[in-house]
């Protein structure tokens, strides 16, 4: 049997830009669908290989539009902006949910260094 905390629920907000997951141990995590999408675990965010990881931008307002199950280790996130191949295991989101602050830090730093925007651009 494994030590890590089990999610007991995960709940799409009624706005659908937050995704609380709850553990097993008492945690519960709200984290912002912005999070999810622009550090989604897929190779089309995360790359192939060392350094291939994209910066993402203008995914402030972005929306969960369903949340799969993918066996019993992870869910799939389908966003409104058509993304859809990233499989969140649960140790990603209780990661991610522990360290959510900093992570915005760093991608809001990151977006500034490359003169880019949390904002949708307009068309």
């Amino acid at each position: 049997m494994s030590d890590k905390a089990w999610p007991t629920e995960i709940r799409l907000s009624p706005d659908k830009r937050t995704l609380t997951v709850a553990f097993d141990d008492g945690k519960s995590f709200a984290i912002p669908a912005e999070l999810l999408r622009v550090r989604s675990p897929s190779a089309e965010v995360q790359g192939h290989g060392p350094g291939q990881r994209q910066t993402v931008p203008g995914k402030r307002e972005v929306q969960i539009l369903a949340v799969e199950p993918v066996g019993s280790y992870a869910v799939r996130l389908r966003f409104d902006d058509m993304h859809d191949t990233g499989i969140y295991p649960w140790d990603l989101l209780r990661d991610m949910g522990e360290r959510q602050d900093a992570l915005l830090a760093e991608y809001v730093a990151e977006l500034d260094a490359k003169g880019m925007s949390r904002e949708r651009r307009k068309r």
